[in-house]
């Protein structure tokens, strides 16, 4: 198995098992609150959603990593120019002395 198919599952693994986790806990709560059969049901529900919430992180998490890409590639702003190495610069300034990350 290589390094990115490993990288993958373990990522699926855990992603799906923290959320169905706290999904299952949240929605069995909301339907019938703290109840003495509560932690019985809780864990029904997380075994019936963990498979599912598997399945779909493994198939839809490099898809939806693309979209964030192209999100976030299109909302970033480009940094302001800076007035010392900046083409426009007055002369005797330049790249030398600035200190700009770049």
């Amino acid at each position: 198995m290589s390094e990115a198919l490993r990288l993958r599952c373990v990522f699926a693994f855990l992603m799906s098992l923290v959320m169905t986790l706290l999904m299952s806990a949240w929605v069995t709560w909301l339907n019938i609150g703290l109840q003495a059969d509560f932690l019985p049901r809780w864990r029904h529900a997380f075994f019936a959603a963990w498979p599912v919430a598997f399945c779909a992180v493994m198939l839809f998490a490099p898809r939806v990593q693309q979209i964030s890409r192209t999100i976030v590639a299109r909302t970033t702003r480009p940094a302001p120019a800076c007035p010392v190495c900046s083409p426009g610069a007055p002369a005797g300034t330049g790249a030398a002395a600035c200190s700009c990350p770049r």
